[in-house]
């Protein structure tokens, strides 16, 4: 359909809000939400007035004389984007998914108020701060790879940290539950990936219905958890250390999975719950896909992203956030040297050599179960690549 600058349009039902730099436009059918500059949403109430695009464009360039202001690319964009209905009252065929969280709404409010408020949020920060503490005085604390190991078995020691991995995933990820019902929106728990792990994420959309500053304690809810985990782990090994090596290596395993995924959270090449922190803070919306742009000026490898454009004033934390990037890649060379490949050398320099002694040899049938078990992990790793890459398809 042809768009002219006699064209008028109707948009779709869309709801405005001012952010930090620019504004915040959710389309509610769909649920998806778009960052404008205000010269953009200048123009949607213009058009929500049923007035040609001519007429918008002669009233704002007076009122921007600096911006290129072209209504019919601009009407375009937001036919490209979903957002308009009808151009000269003929409606446009397009179907709608409306795919915005609508779970967890059987959890009341007041369950997410309860651990999310003014206080508990500065009580979180406090126990951010005791851990680090706790790690500076008592550096014995610090996890090592052989903290994988508790048992002879290596089928029990694999079973035993996917169990309790799990269990502190659900943790995480009810914190960010809890904080978004706090605010009475919903939620929705998907599977996902990060690198080798197998992850449950929960989509924080509704966030963007949140006035900025509300949304970092959304960011930071999985990690509070954590945090909270970890220090009851910390207390109890120094409490008791005495105890059992039973109950000192589940603590251990503990406190390992949680230290390698906190420092995952600062790997700034994925959009972890740091990442977004640091774009809600910079009120940069974009800037893993600016920071591709950027570096691919110098790392022709990385992929470049074109479907997002910098704003003037973001060039500064786009730069940072380079940085960051190239730091993040180096912090996981660095995890994988300390922690993944002592680990994966130990159990398979176990477990192999017990594949040639089969009979009544129990650690034969270990060694086969583990293979099973590596099977099924990078089964689901490579299920949760292809649904990731499927989406982006469509």
């Amino acid at each position: 359909m042809n768009i002219t600058l006699k064209s008028q349009l109707t948009l779709h039902p869309l709801t405005i809000r001012e952010d930090k730099k620019h504004y915040i436009v959710e389309e509610s059918l769909s649920g998806d939400f778009f960052e404008m500059p205000k010269i953009c949403i200048d123009a949607i109430h213009l058009i929500k007035k049923d007035v040609p695009l001519d007429y918008i464009e002669q009233n704002l360039k007076p009122q921007y004389p600096e911006e290129e202001v072209d209504l019919v690319e601009f009407a375009e964009q937001l036919v490209e984007l979903g957002l308009v209905k009808e151009i000269d009252g003929e409606t446009l065929q397009i179907t709608k998914n409306n795919d915005s969280p609508r779970g967890f709404t059987w959890l009341s409010p007041k369950v997410g108020q309860f651990f999310f408020n003014k206080v508990t949020t500065k009580l979180f920060m406090a126990i951010i701060i005791l851990n680090f503490l706790l790690v500076i005085v008592n550096p014995q604390l610090l996890p090592t790879y052989q903290d994988l190991f508790i048992f002879d078995a290596m089928t029990f020691n694999i079973l035993t940290f996917m169990g309790i991995s799990l269990l502190l995933i659900v943790i995480h990820e009810f914190g960010h539950i809890l904080a978004v019902r706090s605010h009475g929106l919903p939620a929705k728990l998907d599977v996902g990936h990060r690198l080798l792990f197998v992850v449950f994420q929960t989509d924080l959309s509704p966030a963007w219905k949140l006035p900025s500053k509300q949304r970092n304690v959304l960011y930071l809810a999985g990690i509070c958890f954590d945090q909270l985990m970890i220090l009851i782990a910390f207390t109890l090994k120094l409490s008791f250390p005495e105890a059992s090596s039973l109950f000192i290596g589940f603590l251990g395993i503990v406190v390992l999975d949680i230290f390698i995924k906190t420092i995952y959270q600062c790997c700034f090449y994925m959009k972890t719950d740091i990442y977004y922190l640091c774009e809600n803070l910079t009120g940069c919306y974009n800037l893993m896909e600016n920071g591709k742009q950027y570096l691919n000026k110098w790392l022709p490898f990385i992929k470049q992203e074109s479907t997002t454009e910098t704003f003037e004033d973001e060039a500064k934390f786009v730069r940072m956030y380079s940085f960051f990037y190239l730091g993040g890649v180096l912090l996981t060379f660095s995890i994988f040297i300390i922690y993944f490949i002592p680990q994966l050398y130990y159990a398979y320099s176990q477990t192999l050599p017990e594949l040639l002694h089969p009979g009544g040899n129990a650690y034969f049938w270990d060694a086969v179960v583990f293979l099973g078990q590596t099977i099924v992990v990078f089964g689901l790793l490579i299920y949760s690549w292809h649904k990731s890459n499927t989406s982006r398809t469509y």
